[in-house]
């Protein structure tokens, strides 16, 4: 059956004026239109919604009986055709799933959840692990923000640079290399290390940049996050080397050493990245917004 929802709208307003002409008034449509709707109607439902007693016209049992269903319908499909652009936040209830790496997670999570509990306490945030390969969920709408050092090359993902952050060394107390303030490239390429790779890739960038050296490096072992590397520096002359943003409070808490990167690298980005779908979604900039604050903090020393 082939609907027509201008018919809902005169049908309320047939309903509401309880006249031809009061809801023609009502809608902005000449008599003549009104009547003409008031006839489909009635050759859709079967029913004569209203019928004329002297000089007025009364609405029909059925009418009655569905007059407050037809005036919800019409609220809710103008609801979304036409979506409120307010935003509710004290009412607002939505989960959102972010899928960060681990380490701004940790560095800058608490911060937009306490942002997103003092604005919006019904909104819960799900921080689920990156994936160690590809994944479609951005585009599929099961993941709402990513944060990585990823620029996405999908024509329909959004991304926004939202820093950048150097690479340093991080060791042991008491690590023979801690005794100085600098390291050269060539105890840097002699001494043993742990990659940082959710594909547990023994090879990356600071291996090309150590190649137009001349020089190599041992990678004993990789781990898929950046906590779990730097445990393994704690009680071993390992070196990892990291973002310095990231893993600053992490450094600082495993009384661990931080030393410059003796290689000349581009520094490493974070993208904050969301479909298109959402770029109008009012709660979903909401939490743009504060997620792009809380990642911007982590600069702050």
């Amino acid at each position: 059956m082939q609907l027509d929802l201008n018919l809902l709208a005169a049908l309320d307003a047939l309903l509401e004026e309880g006249s031809v002409a009061g809801a023609a008034a009502r809608l902005h449509v000449t008599a003549p239109a009104m009547s003409r709707s008031l006839g489909r109607i009635r050759r859709t439902t079967g029913d004569q919604i209203l019928v004329r007693t002297g000089r007025t016209m009364t609405p029909t049992p059925y009418a009655i009986a569905v007059r407050e269903q037809v005036h919800e319908l019409l609220h809710q499909v103008q609801g979304v055709l036409a979506p409120s652009r307010a935003l509710d936040l004290a009412t607002l209830e939505r989960t959102f799933t972010l899928r960060w790496h681990d380490s701004l997670v940790a560095l800058s999570g608490p911060a937009l959840l306490a942002a997103v509990r003092a604005e919006a306490p019904g909104v819960r945030l799900r921080f689920v692990a990156e994936s160690s390969l590809d994944t479609p969920e951005l585009r599929r709408g099961e993941v709402d923000l990513e944060a990585n050092a990823n620029r996405p090359s999908a024509p329909d993902i959004r991304a926004e640079s939202v820093g950048e952050t150097r690479l340093v060394i991080a060791v042991r107390q008491g690590h023979p290399l801690a005794r100085g303030r600098t390291v050269t490239a060539e105890q840097y390429a002699a001494a043993e290390h742990v990659n940082v790779s959710r594909r547990g890739n023994l090879a990356n960038a600071i291996d090309d940049a150590l190649g137009t050296l001349g020089l190599t490096r041992r990678v004993v072992a990789t781990a898929p996050t950046e906590a779990a590397a730097l445990e393994f520096a704690r009680g071993s002359d390992l070196l990892i080397s990291v973002p310095e943003a990231t893993t600053r409070s992490a450094v600082t808490d495993l009384g661990l050493v931080v030393l410059p990167l003796p290689l000349e690298l581009p520094s490493a980005p974070v993208y904050l990245s969301w479909h298109q779908r959402y770029d109008t979604d009012h709660a979903h900039t909401w939490l743009r917004g504060l997620a792009r604050t809380a990642l911007t903090m982590r600069e702050a020393p």
